[in-house]
């Protein structure tokens, strides 16, 4: 129980926002272009040729800079972040109020897809940005809000499919992914601004997401669904390797779902109308989803991408976000277990904590960025950057660090309560 007393939890808050501020200081000044941002290559540290920019990465390295200055790190974060937050403006949005997916360093938009999964990181974006006292961005949180419930909100109260520059659904598609990133993006607005309607959106996709859906595949995420939310099991069936949509099962998204069942779990009230389940809902599913993760995907070296329902194996690749995300999962349950009284729990949660941060190191590459993923042992466990424009891999770790911190913050916070 070494990783349990006061002076443990204090060193384990000020490592992870060490971790954080060192990541950030891996990227900047050199991420920073003259307009918006460049990703930089983890071999060599080199910024990627090319000037488009990706609305993906944009909102992710304004994210990532935005927690720096909420973790009182230095200056240039929130300079970095308004900085970035000043190009997602102005060149990425449209005259429409929307924003454009791929777009060059002058505005000229290259790719117009209004994405559902990229407009949940606008609204992370100008989320982290309003919590961080960057001017204008309360702002922009407000519209991009209201934009989405008017052009990706369905009638089931989830966001819908991708959409053409006239907001026209590109495919029948619902999936699991762009609602996550929603969930994500909802708490963070509600942690900017304690407006509870934010935290309703929030649970609502959590609820439905995590609890309704998953209840028809024994638990278990399943990732894509028809457009009046029916399991699409054949979606992408012979695209396994797909980045974004493989078919299977997510052992990273189970632990991503853990880490945002634990943020409602910390801000939900259980004598509320709104708690879920028999008092600890939140907490005892996101427990449920860390040992799924775990249990089907954890393989030493990484989790595997992805795998059928029974945990065989469909894709061993072992995608570095998904590492991040079990770090920042095992972090805030292990808060919310100690919150709770289960010291059991807690403990089990550190161990798995520190062995996720061992493995770090199998990820960052000699410029301290992360790569995108490590193939498996019999393809030589060889190393892949993201491809250009790319969608900024060093989003999950800044993330897991920045969770790591304000949970240790928090477990203090319990303690002298």
């Amino acid at each position: 129980m070494h990783d349990a007393t006061p002076e443990s939890v204090r060193r384990r808050a000020r490592t992870h926002r060490a971790r954080l501020l060192s990541t950030l200081r891996v990227q900047y000044p050199d991420v920073l272009a003259e307009r918006g941002y460049r990703l930089l290559h983890p071999e060599t540290g080199d910024r990627y040729t090319g000037v488009q920019r990706h609305l993906v990465a944009t909102c992710r390295s304004v994210a990532n800079f935005a927690a720096g200055a909420l973790a009182d790190g230095p200056d240039w974060c929130g300079s970095a972040a308004e900085h970035g937050l000043a190009f997602l403006r102005e060149a990425h949005r449209g005259d429409d109020g929307g924003y454009h997916l791929v777009v060059e360093e002058d505005g000229t938009p290259v790719d117009r897809t209004r994405s559902a999964y990229g407009h949940a990181f606008v609204l992370l974006a100008y989320a982290r940005t309003a919590d961080a006292g960057v001017d204008g961005a309360r702002d922009g949180l407000a519209e991009t809000h209201a934009l989405i419930d008017e052009r990706f909100r369905d009638g089931s109260g989830l966001l819908r499919s991708d959409c053409d520059e006239d907001w026209v659904e590109l495919a029948a598609y619902r999936g699991q992914n762009a609602n996550m990133h929603a969930c994500e993006a909802y708490v963070a607005a509600y942690e900017a601004t304690g407006d509870e309607t934010y935290l309703e959106r929030a649970r609502h996709v959590a609820e439905s997401i995590a609890f309704d859906l998953a209840a028809e595949t024994n638990g278990l995420l399943w990732e894509h669904y028809t457009a009046d939310w029916e399991h699409d099991f054949a979606y992408n069936a012979d695209r396994p390797r797909h980045q974004f949509r493989p078919p299977g099962y997510q052992p990273g998204h189970h632990a991503e779902w853990a880490k945002f069942l634990a943020l409602l779990d910390r801000y939900d009230d259980p004598d509320a109308s709104t708690a879920i389940g028999p008092g600890d809902g939140w907490y005892a599913r996101g427990l449920d989803l860390f040992d799924a993760a775990v249990e089907h995907g954890w393989s030493e070296n990484g989790f595997v991408y992805t795998h059928e329902a029974d945990g065989s194996v469909l894709v061993p690749d072992r995608y570095g976000w998904a590492l991040a995300e079990a770090i920042g999962a095992s972090a805030a349950l292990a808060e919310r277990a100690v919150a709770r009284g289960d010291a059991e729990a807690a403990e089990r949660l550190r161990r798995w904590h520190r062995r996720f941060i061992v493995r770090t190191d199998l990820f960052r590459g000699p410029a301290g960025v992360w790569y995108e993923k490590r193939l498996p042992p019999d393809a030589n466990g060889d190393l892949v950057a993201a491809e250009p424009p790319g969608v900024e891999p060093d989003y999950h770790p800044a993330s897991a660090y920045f969770e790591g911190w304000r949970s240790a913050r928090g477990e203090l916070a319990g303690r002298d309560a």
